[in-house]
């Protein structure tokens, strides 16, 4: 099967007839791989060869920023505090370079993605992200209660722009996954309550995921830390599916799977044991395989491998990641 079939058929619950897809969406930081190049690993490799030198499957990301373009003018501040700023900082916001730059992007990779030889996932600013990315985390928060018609005609704006995104895209090509950028939750649970993500962020889901499914693009969410609270929120929304799953803040795929059958999920596996060793990393993919299993689930580590994981290391958990993604399909 080609890297695209099986990514496309795992999304939609089907078997895989080798495998299933071995994606690291977030594959590595920085310092992880200058770290591995000191130890033999490739010192000139491009990000595409070093996937091909791990042997994963590509999972091609395009993304369309609707934050403020570099050429704001001096006087005109970056941070939205309420109307007036957010009206003399609107014109740079929402602009067609961001598009133009993901439909040059989409044109190069067309014929890969068209052979199967890649899967593409969308990147999209989310209701949550992009209001806190103009007023910072301690504004935005403030924001729900003391500028609420500013924070709705953001995202209005925000929708619009996502749905011209989407159209614009979709005339080249058409992505096999967005991933809404939202980072709303953290180790202890969401970071808004279930009111104001009914008031502030429903409507703008059920406003664009139905036209990227309409165009059978699988709709997720990618927020960090424990989300579990939040799921049902976020199913009720249009919203098919979450990443990272991080195992570390206390997410457990297997209860996610058992509350809810046709969540989408990707990620999940604990990047905290990676440098333990290959029994500790089995142990981890045992804990998964029974999920792998199930369909609707891409494994992969949840969220960057780290630094502190050798090359040696890494190269084993790729090992018993194609050994249990080839276990999951039979």
């Amino acid at each position: 099967m080609t890297p695209r079939a099986r990514f496309v058929r795992t999304l939609n619950f089907q078997k895989c007839d080798d495998r299933l897809p071995m994606v690291e969406w977030a594959a590595w930081w920085d310092l992880t791989i200058d770290r591995w190049k000191t130890e033999g690993l490739p010192k000139d490799i491009s990000w595409d060869d070093s996937l091909a030198y791990f042997a994963l499957d590509p999972l091609v990301l395009i993304g369309t920023g609707a934050g403020p373009a570099a050429e704001v003018p001096a006087g005109i501040s970056r941070v939205v505090t309420d109307e007036a700023s957010y009206d003399a900082l609107r014109p740079y916001l929402f602009t067609d370079v961001g598009i133009d730059n993901a439909l040059q992007h989409a044109r190069r990779v067309k014929a890969g993605h068209d052979r199967g030889d890649i899967a593409i996932r969308l990147w999209l600013d989310g209701y949550f992200w992009f209001p806190r990315a103009q007023m910072g985390i301690e504004g935005h928060m403030l924001a729900f209660y003391d500028e609420p018609t500013l924070m709705h005609r953001m995202n209005r704006d925000l929708a619009d722009y996502n749905l011209k995104v989407i159209d614009a895209l979709c005339r080249v090509l058409t992505p096999d996954m967005v991933g809404f950028a939202e980072d709303m939750s953290y180790n202890h649970g969401p970071m808004l309550s279930q009111e104001f993500f009914e008031e502030f962020l429903r409507p703008y889901y059920e406003r664009t995921v139905p036209e990227m499914k309409r165009r059978g693009i699988k709709v997720l969410v990618d927020t960090d830390g424990d989300v579990t609270t939040m799921i049902p929120w976020l199913l009720a929304s249009g919203i098919e599916g979450v990443y990272p799953l991080e195992h570390q803040a206390g997410v457990d795929v297997a209860k996610l799977r058992a509350h809810h059958p046709r969540l989408l999920m990707m990620g999940g596996y604990d990047k905290m044991v990676m440098s333990q060793g290959e029994a500790a990393m089995r142990a981890e993919f045992e804990r998964l395989l029974p999920v792998m299993r199930t369909g609707g689930y891409v494994p992969s580590v949840d969220h960057q491998t780290p630094p502190e994981v050798s090359l040696a290391n890494f190269q084993i958990y790729v090992r018993l990641f194609r050994e249990y993604c080839e276990r999951a399909a039979k």
